[in-house]
């Protein structure tokens, strides 16, 4: 007998619900690390966009100003495309020093005055994609702190202080560049230069960045006067406005190129009268100091003394001119090549001496260990005895 009946189905499992997914405790504290690390760096990562998006409409123009201001054969309307070349490579100088305290007393009581800061404003000119920043040492001398602004508003407060030749007022500085792509203006022939050619000046007067004013070469071999000290080399002068807080910045020909470095003014302000170092001397300072070295300046070891009329006639001179000694440094050059007081000093090697001013750009120009003939008047009567240069020791400090 067949058996028909179906076999009863086996039961059937209920299902199994699937295991909760556990990241490991780590991983979610990475994730958080990471996401607390974009909120704080977005900030930095947008303004630094903003400034490489400035830089690179800054740069593009800059190189475009140059390839035309190379093809235009006259400088009429040349002006604004020297300001887009030269423009990017201007940036301002701020400088703080802090100021001892001291104590101030009365009949009652005596109290102490605490250090306080005093800031100071100037300009500059990057001159070296790597970041080297060409100014005037007075800008900086006594700083405490060194801060840059670029042409694009960026602020900089990491500055470094490469050196400085106080008898020229020229100081380098040196910023990172970084992400940046910095633009560097070109040097320019100072020589070359004549009285009557056309000049821009760019800088931040009074704390107005990017100032642009607009001259002429005034003059040439100028004398400038710091401190009450008369300074190393001849200066240019231009009647393109300059003001308090241009200095340091560059004055540049209808090329785009540095021709001088903004330095003083005639009087406390503007009055048609600026001085700038030309750029010769200003780029062979520039590249001893960026290589580490010093300036080498030549040394006498004498005071000196304008020779006026009236002491011409008192010391029996035909005309006045020359550098009358009034004093000798005990040891110096000077003292050993039997020079002394009172000896009136005419001649430097085959080079007139007609005052001060000569005598001192031609010793400071001697390289040290150079025997120079010096001609002078002794008595009412010319000698001539021989100098061996020593090196003028550095008498300023940061």
């Amino acid at each position: 007998m067949q058996d028909n009946s179906t076999a009863p189905a086996p039961a059937s499992q209920p299902p199994v619900p699937p295991a909760p997914t556990r990241y490991p405790r780590l991983s979610v504290m990475v994730v958080f690390l990471l996401g607390l690390v974009a909120l704080l760096i977005t900030p930095y990562l947008a303004e630094q966009i903003v400034y490489a998006i400035s830089r690179g409409k800054a740069r593009a123009e800059a190189e475009a100003a140059l390839e035309l201001l190379s093809q235009l054969p006259a400088p009429e309307n040349r002006y604004r495309w020297v300001v887009k070349a030269i423009a990017p490579s201007v940036v301002a100088v701020e400088m703080v020093r802090i100021v001892p305290g001291h104590r101030l007393g009365d009949e009652w009581t005596s109290l102490f005055q605490p250090p306080s800061a005093v800031a100071g404003q100037g300009s500059g000119v990057i001159v070296d994609k790597e970041g080297y920043i060409v100014t005037n040492f007075h800008v900086v001398n006594g700083a405490s702190e060194i801060h840059v602004t670029l042409s694009d508003g960026e602020e900089i407060r990491n500055v470094e202080f490469v050196g400085a030749d106080p008898p020229s007022d020229v100081a380098v500085l040196k910023i990172s560049p970084g992400m940046r792509k910095l633009v560097s203006a070109n040097w320019g022939d100072s020589d070359k230069l004549e009285v009557g050619d056309p000049v821009l000046a760019i800088g931040s007067p009074y704390g107005f960045a990017q100032t642009v004013t607009a001259g002429i070469v005034s003059g040439k071999n100028r004398r400038v006067v710091d401190a009450g000290q008369t300074l190393a080399l001849n200066f240019l002068q231009t009647d393109a406005a300059v003001n308090p807080g241009n200095s340091g910045g560059p004055l540049v020909n209808l090329k785009g190129e540095i021709v001088g470095i903004n330095t003083a003014i005639y009087g406390p302000r503007y009055q048609g009268i600026a001085f700038a170092i030309p750029s010769r001397p200003a780029q062979e300072v520039y590249d001893k100091l960026k290589a580490g070295e010093t300036v080498p300046r030549g040394w006498l070891g004498v005071a000196m003394q304008e020779v006026t009329e009236p002491l011409a006639e008192q010391l029996g001179l035909e005309q006045a001119r020359g550098a009358l000694v009034r004093g000798v440094v005990a040891g110096s050059p000077a003292e050993k090549a039997g020079i002394k007081v009172g000896d009136v000093m005419v001649k430097w090697g085959d080079k007139a001496v007609n005052d001060t001013h000569d005598l001192r750009l031609l010793v400071a120009s001697t390289q040290a260990g150079t025997r120079v003939k010096v001609e002078l008047i002794r008595d009412g009567r010319k000698q001539e005895v021989t100098v061996t240069v020593a090196q003028r020791q550095p008498q300023f400090g940061r």
